[in-house]
């Protein structure tokens, strides 16, 4: 097995069966403080690949035993390989030649002979991208945590004022319990569309959907529309949630759920708490502070009846 030191900047794996430029491009993405692992033709590349779990494959086309468009064909078949992003090395410039490295699965390709600061970016952009793949939610595709973060400390830093919005599900446990937690994943895929569809009718091209895990969620929206999104989710969740339950639960507005006691308690329908809080007026420096203003407030909201929005407008 191939056993390399790892770097927090990301593992790249280089493919390349001339041994001048796989030394070279070896030397280069190390200078830039990536880990990398190289391999001499396509077969020993994806022993490689199974060896070190590569975040990113930099790879020759032209090699012997198996080219890299066949490499690549093998990798995007495999569901444990499938995700990882790969820029080929071509000395062919054709759009043919090109084409076909995309079709194959390819995300990007760098012709030879390359210039470095272009090579060092696009790797750069592309492990970013594959971080926010691995980071999406399996279940509804919103991005992550690190993608939330991160598009919350840009906010931050731009010092242009917007609402950060955390919403999360009141009593989606009772739910999922009751009717088990194929029907909470429909529930939860619900809710994700109604997110997207609120911003997609009500807001920006800038606003933010993301899903933090489970039952919460978070939006990042321009100030001004904010109040119609926010209006617009909580509208639109109480219109279409009900659709989840049996016509008699419907109707009687609940669910009976065995507590931890061994009794049964009754649970109202799910509803949504949304706590929003505006960066306006307020000196936010770390993601940390905005939420937790944001989790103040949504203990706060799941005090009160059915779904609400939360507002803090406090001059910070």
């Amino acid at each position: 097995m191939i056993q390399i030191p790892e770097s927090d900047a990301g593992k790249i794996l280089v493919i390349e069966d001339e041994p001048s430029l796989q030394a070279l491009l070896r030397m280069q993405l190390q200078r830039a403080g990536y880990t990398v692992a190289v391999a001499g033709d396509g077969e020993e590349g994806l022993a490689a690949v199974e060896a070190v779990s590569p975040d990113l494959i930099l790879m020759d086309v032209m090699m012997p035993r198996l080219d890299g468009n066949e490499v690549c064909r093998r990798l995007r078949s495999n569901v444990r390989t499938r995700q990882i992003p790969i820029i080929m090395l071509t000395a062919r410039a054709e759009p043919d030649d090109r084409l076909r490295g995309l079709t194959v699965g390819a995300n990007d390709y760098i012709t030879k002979p390359y210039e470095q600061r272009e090579l060092l970016v696009r790797v750069r952009n592309l492990l970013d991208w594959g971080r926010l793949q691995r980071d999406a939610n399996p279940l509804t595709g919103l991005p992550g945590n690190i993608a939330i973060e991160a598009e919350a400390t840009r906010r931050i830093a731009s010092l242009a004022p917007f609402v950060f919005m955390q919403i999360d599900i009141d009593n989606f446990k009772a739910y999922n319990d009751f009717y088990n937690y194929h029907r909470g994943d429909q529930a939860l895929r619900l809710t994700a569309l109604i997110l997207q569809r609120a911003v997609d009718d009500q807001g920006t091209s800038d606003d933010f959907v993301g899903h933090v895990g489970g039952d919460d969620f978070v939006l990042i929206l321009a100030p001004e529309k904010a109040q119609e999104v926010g209006d617009g989710i909580v509208r639109r969740f109480d219109e279409e949630i009900p659709s989840l339950y049996s016509k008699n639960d419907r109707t009687r507005g609940y669910v009976q759920v065995e507590n931890r006691q061994g009794k049964l308690e009754r649970f109202p329908l799910m509803s949504l708490t949304i706590a929003a809080v505006s960066s306006d007026g307020k000196c936010f420096t770390h993601v940390a502070q905005i939420s937790d203003v944001a989790a103040e407030l949504k203990k706060y909201g799941k005090k009160q009846p059915g779904s609400v929005v939360v507002w803090d407008r406090r001059a910070g």
